[in-house]
């Protein structure tokens, strides 16, 4: 009798761990980025982690030049902290290029660019504009 109960416990859990092998997964739900006053904020991580790439690119820099570290893991950045000066400015120099480019830049017929300024027209991997 008891080696029937152990053979029906152990086919019980067998068919339970085959089932669960067809439920559908749940993703992971993509956590939204935190203190965003100049891209959007509905941006998803995929495309801030292209803008923040193309930042480093341009300036020759990485993460750490704008982003602050944790300061509960100093190992770690805190993305949202407005402690360092360099964030403001990148907002400040995103800011002015998107006003450059409407000005100068878009075609006044269907709105697409012709041309466009961004970081790098300037920086040309520096973090810091040469002037000529």
């Amino acid at each position: 009798m008891k080696h029937k109960k152990t053979i029906t416990l152990v086919t019980l859990l067998g068919i339970a761990f085959c089932l669960s092998a067809f439920m559908p997964k749940q993703e992971p739900k993509e956590e939204k980025a935190k203190n965003l006053k100049v891209l959007p904020k509905n941006i998803s991580h995929d495309e801030l982690d292209k803008v923040m790439d193309g930042f480093k690119i341009a300036l020759g820099v990485k993460c750490n030049y704008c982003h602050a570290q944790s300061k509960d893991n100093p190992r770690k950045l805190d993305f949202a902290s407005d402690d360092k000066p360099e964030k403001e400015t990148a907002r400040e120099m995103m800011r002015m290029t998107a006003k450059i480019n409407k000005k100068y830049f878009h075609n006044q017929k269907d709105g697409k660019a012709l041309l466009a300024v961004s970081c790098i027209t300037c920086h040309n991997g520096q973090h810091e504009p040469k002037s000529n």
